[in-house]
């Protein structure tokens, strides 16, 4: 059985962060594990309060897993400062990990900051460069390269220059966009788009997390970087359109679902 490890923040509503990444995992058949870098209280209609646990407590998770049952994905989430950034960074190189998947988590959907101000150097700096892919949104995307990112051509644009900061290929993702919900990867100096038709579902809670925990499961699996992201998106897409309704804010998704890959 293939495995795939998240690093990344919880939700106790079971919506996003590790719990969506652990039930998404579980729904593509692979063994699913986890190492907290925050403990978060969130709902479906915020985040209220947060604790991230030391930096060398995430990097004994990260050994224990390494050490015992060696991951063949590793998705990246919440990493909220840069002292946990650097040390998942330093252990990822130590034990070598492939096929990485960064969701960059800077904010979420109700606006609540889920980072610290030296986050996003220390991410720029100590994790892209070990990334097999990295899956900003617009906001992420306007955020690392710092001016805003509304059209399809800005897209290009963010993700050429994202590109040069990592090894491996960038998804800038356009659930933002005005017109449509097309997704852009680039890798290898090529642009892909990814169309899908915008779903009208306000339950959109843990998307991110969804994504990029799939695609790291395809790429666990031996499928091409463009063929895990077309899976992965047909996943997430499936995911919405189920209609799961549970909470009084913008609520999870049914990650158990039917999908063509």
């Amino acid at each position: 059985m293939k495995t795939v490890l998240s690093i990344a923040g919880t939700d106790p509503t079971g919506g996003a962060g590790i719990q969506a990444d652990l039930k998404t995992i579980e729904a593509h058949g692979l063994y699913g594990m986890a190492a907290i870098t925050v403990v978060i209280a969130q709902n479906t209609t915020g985040v209220y309060a947060m604790q991230p646990v030391s930096p060398e407590l995430v990097a004994k998770q990260i050994d224990c897993v390494f050490d015992d049952i060696r991951p063949d994905a590793v998705k990246l989430g919440m990493l909220y400062d840069a002292d946990i950034i650097c040390a998942v960074a330093d252990r990822l190189r130590a034990h070598h990990a492939k096929n990485i998947v960064l969701d960059p988590v800077l904010i979420s959907s109700s606006g609540h900051d889920l980072s610290r101000p030296d986050a996003l150097p220390a991410v720029l700096e100590h994790i892209l460069p070990l990334c097999t892919l990295v899956t900003p949104n617009l906001h992420e995307a306007a955020a690392i390269c710092g001016r805003p990112i509304r059209t399809k051509e800005e897209m290009e644009q963010a993700a050429q220059e994202i590109a040069a900061r990592t090894r491996g290929g960038v998804l800038v993702k356009g659930g933002h966009l005005a017109d449509c919900a097309d997704d852009l990867l680039y890798a290898d100096g090529q642009a892909h788009w990814l169309h899908e038709a915008r779903i009208d579902n306000p339950n959109t809670h843990g998307t991110g997390c969804t994504l990029s925990s799939s695609i790291a499961c395809n790429l666990a699996q031996g499928v091409s970087l463009l063929g895990s992201v077309r899976r992965a998106k047909r996943y997430l897409t499936a995911c919405i359109a189920y209609g799961l309704d549970l909470g009084h804010g913008s609520g999870p998704l049914q990650h158990k679902v039917e999908w063509a890959e």
